[in-house]
């Protein structure tokens, strides 16, 4: 059961895969959104140009309809008097045609979005596949896409029948109207007609578009494994990704070992912490902390110390206070700028005992430590005792 649940495609999208859908020019489309936004700006724009559309065409059917003596017997002529109709004729149905493709490119991008792929236009033998294309007959998206035109063609014939219908007596009296009356009535009902018809789609739209949505959604739905999978390829696997973070962890711990040797001084807790400090007159605008640790880590830094004669000072306080406040390769805290030089003094000073001898120095015992700066005097922390 546990496997079958891995396998079944539960889950959403990630972004990756709408990502790589996308680029190979798989977006939500509906057809009956796009057909419907068509049909309705042509009707509109018939609507709104119709009267000086049906004066420009009645002008150029005259034109067309009366020419010179030498057009009748001079073939060319005649023809290029025909393509200058023709050209005509093309002007006045421009702006019907800009809003019809308007609406072409518009309708598709309010689902989809605009996205241009060359891979779409690449050849796909696997569609050619006989079986697959069976397949395609008989599947669930198949039988949708049938009752939505079997749909849209019933709603359509009786909204046609509906007004067809109501229209009829005023049909039959255009017999006794003038001709230029019943002309511009007939060209009426016939585009009012065709408007209801079309937005008698926009139900087939509305329902159209939300499915198509869902199917999309639906199609590129991924199993759990496809998920993990995924997520091994784009940020690695995490157990070889754990392997190079305490790499890289050991690597800094030995670089910042090979670092006590040139310290002039090592903070301790005396066993809980340990802050290996180093300052170079003219060189250094205050000391830098060059190794850090506790527990294990700071027995480690004592240990290296002692091997290479670094001074150990036992500093509660001011322990605490480095290990807290800096890391690797800072500059001490100007707040601890006065206690860090008691520290480096005594350190220049036995270093000058150890040349010249006389009376050894001692270490100094009230540091000053802001209280602040000491995690024992802020809220209780888990690894400040010892």
């Amino acid at each position: 059961m546990a496997e079958d649940s891995e396998l079944e495609k539960t889950e959403p999208a990630s972004q990756k895969r709408l990502d790589e859908a996308r680029e190979n020019g798989d977006v939500p489309r509906s057809r009956e959104l796009a057909t419907f936004a068509v049909l309705m700006a042509a009707g509109a724009g018939l609507w709104m140009s119709g009267p000086r559309l049906v004066g420009q065409l009645g002008k150029l059917l005259s034109n067309s309809l009366a020419f010179e003596r030498e057009q009748a017997f001079d073939m060319s002529l005649l023809l290029t008097h025909l393509g200058s109709g023709i050209v005509d004729v093309l002007i006045a149905f421009a702006p019907i045609a800009a809003a019809c493709m308007l609406a072409a490119i518009a309708a598709p991008m309010l689902i989809g979005g605009f996205v241009f792929s060359g891979k779409a236009f690449m050849p796909n033998f696997a569609k050619l596949n006989p079986l697959s294309g069976l397949m395609n007959l008989v599947s669930s998206h198949s039988a949708v896409e049938l009752g939505k035109a079997v749909a849209k063609a019933v709603l359509v014939g009786v909204i046609a029948w509906v007004v067809v219908r109501g229209r009829l007596d005023e049909a039959m009296t255009l017999a006794t109207e003038p001709l230029t009356t019943g002309s511009t009535h007939l060209g009426h009902m016939l585009l009012t007609t065709f408007i209801l018809l079309i937005a008698s789609l926009a139900v087939t739209a509305a329902i159209d578009a939300p499915y198509q949505l869902w199917h999309y959604a639906n199609k590129l739905k991924m199993t759990r494994e496809e998920l993990r999978q995924e997520a091994k390829e784009s940020e690695g696997n995490p157990e070889i990704k754990a392997k190079i973070r305490a790499t890289q962890r050991e690597m800094a711990r030995r670089r910042m070992m090979a670092e006590i040797p040139t310290a002039d001084v090592v903070v301790t807790n005396p066993t809980h912490y340990a802050v290996a400090l180093k300052y170079t007159d003219g060189k250094m605008r205050a000391p830098k902390v060059v190794a850090k640790g506790a527990d294990e880590v700071a027995a480690k830094i004592r240990e290296i110390a002692g091997e290479h004669r670094v001074p150990l000072l036992e500093a509660p306080p001011l322990a605490r206070a480095l290990y807290r406040h800096t890391e690797l390769g800072d500059e001490i805290p100007q707040a601890l700028y006065t206690a860090v030089a008691e520290v480096l003094a005594y350190v220049f000073q036995l270093r000058a005992y150890g040349r010249n001898g006389g009376m050894r120095p001692q270490p100094p015992t009230e540091l000053d430590v802001p209280k602040e700066m000491d995690p024992l005097n802020g809220p209780a922390q888990p690894d400040a005792a010892g």
